[in-house]
């Protein structure tokens, strides 16, 4: 099992920028996809970016890019999303998520198996 912790929410203004940290730690040589997905209230859950680990290729929802981008730092067991140009819409809990068993990076939320406690976002216009 891996333990995900996120880190680096807040509160800013449109236009802002954020960087959330997610840095895992267990069992985590067999991680092979990590994504990003964010709850706004009183919407379901959806994908923002994903990564795979090997490899380090990437996916991003259609509403974030060319404003966010996920990372990774293989020595520290963390993944990175920075967050430009920030939109009230983007107002969410953000929570990291790992995978085991992904051939590219995905955002389908059913093959991540491992979830941290997530970080709360919020943008004001």
């Amino acid at each position: 099992q891996v333990q995900l912790v996120e880190s680096g929410g807040g509160s800013v203004q449109a236009g802002g920028s954020l960087r959330l940290s997610c840095a895992a730690s267990g069992y985590t040589f067999d991680r092979n996809c990590m994504g990003w997905f964010r709850q706004a209230p009183g919407k379901e859950r959806e994908g923002v970016a994903a990564i795979k680990t090997i490899g380090g290729s990437t996916t991003y929802a259609d509403s974030v890019k060319g404003r966010f981008s996920i990372s990774q730092d293989p020595v520290k067991d963390t993944v990175y999303l920075q967050m430009n140009s920030l939109k009230p819409e983007d107002t969410a809990i953000y929570y990291c998520a790992a995978a085991q068993f992904c051939t590219a990076a995905t955002m389908e939320s059913f093959y991540y198996g491992d979830w941290g406690q997530g970080t709360q976002v919020t943008v004001s216009s």
